[in-house]
């Protein structure tokens, strides 16, 4: 076997230390060696207060970088001209347009860009994927409703522009859903947006593919209690849910046999193929279908929101 990839972690927030953290340390293919962030760090490793002090100081091949998507560009573009692999966390920018210079930059310097998308790596994706081959769609229900005092506490990033909002989840749905489905686009919606943020809080979206299968998701951040990350297809020869953020599947309602929860592991192990193999993955359809949102959707005001 190749030696294990030497990777740096750029932005130690909530989902560096619940995810990747932990994989990168339990991986053979990568060694966790140093992190940056101008406020957290990870135990045991060397932390610097930027990606240029860890690429100055550390024997490094690869970053993945975790800050918010609105800073993400510059450092991906530093890192990829200091020759190094480079993983994005999703979504892959705040801009469809930065993250084309981003591959252009990444194939000029022969190294790999990974936009990544951990949902897609969920345990019952490629299985309904599988069984939506061949059979004809009649309708598809899409739900991604959270609370966002629990996942996103005091971060006031996701309510500036760049940010998303109730996108950064929803954009989970909507990976899983190109990786499933046929090309579809939007067209109608509406963003429910509080008085006092500027970006949206809740959406309600209708979507369609080219055959006119009605595609209907709803995404809402000001659900307490249990959360709902499903998708209900129903076909001409019957009907799949996934549930649990694609952790679950049933079809037909009889729960599926599958493996356990492995996103991240599922999201490293594919980097790792990726730069073995000297290629790259910038797949933009889910970050393509939030920006036609922002263009096509009518936006309207609700109460203002405080964490």
């Amino acid at each position: 076997m190749s030696d294990p990839i030497r990777i740096g972690l750029v932005g130690i927030g909530k989902i560096a230390r619940d995810q990747h953290v932990p994989v990168l340390r339990a991986s053979p293919r990568f060694t966790l060696v140093a992190s940056a962030s101008r406020h957290g760090r990870v135990e045991g490793l060397p932390g610097h207060t930027s990606l240029e002090d860890m690429l100055a100081a550390e024997t490094i091949d690869a970053v993945a970088l975790c800050q918010p998507p609105q800073v993400r560009f510059a450092a991906a573009r530093t890192a990829l001209l200091a020759g190094k692999h480079v993983l994005l966390e999703k979504p892959p920018g705040a801009t469809l347009a930065e993250v084309e210079i981003l591959r252009a930059v990444a194939r000029d310097q022969g190294v790999t860009l990974f936009a990544s998308w951990h949902s897609r790596h969920a345990a019952g994706v490629a299985p309904a994927r599988a069984w939506c081959d061949g059979k004809t769609l009649r309708r598809v229900a899409i739900t991604w409703k959270e609370d966002v005092r629990y996942w996103h506490p005091g971060q006031d990033w996701i309510w500036q522009a760049g940010g998303m909002g109730v996108f950064d989840p929803g954009i989970n749905a909507l990976s899983i859903a190109t990786a499933i489905l046929p090309p579809f686009f939007l067209t109608d919606g509406t963003l429910e947006v509080p008085a006092n943020r500027a970006a949206p809080i809740a959406a309600d979206l209708t979507f369609a593919d080219a055959a006119g299968t009605p595609i209907h998701a709803v995404f809402d951040w000001r659900q307490t209690g249990p959360q709902t990350w499903d998708i209900v297809i129903e076909t001409d020869a019957g009907r799949a849910v996934l549930s649990e953020g694609g952790s679950m599947l049933t079809i037909d309602g009889a729960a599926q046999p599958l493996p356990p929860e492995a996103e991240y592991r599922g999201l490293y192990d594919h980097f790792a193929d990726l730069v073995a193999a000297g290629e790259s993955d910038v797949d933009v359809a889910p970050l393509r279908h939030v920006a036609d949102a922002f263009l096509r959707a009518t936006r309207r005001e609700v109460e203002a929101f405080d964490d």
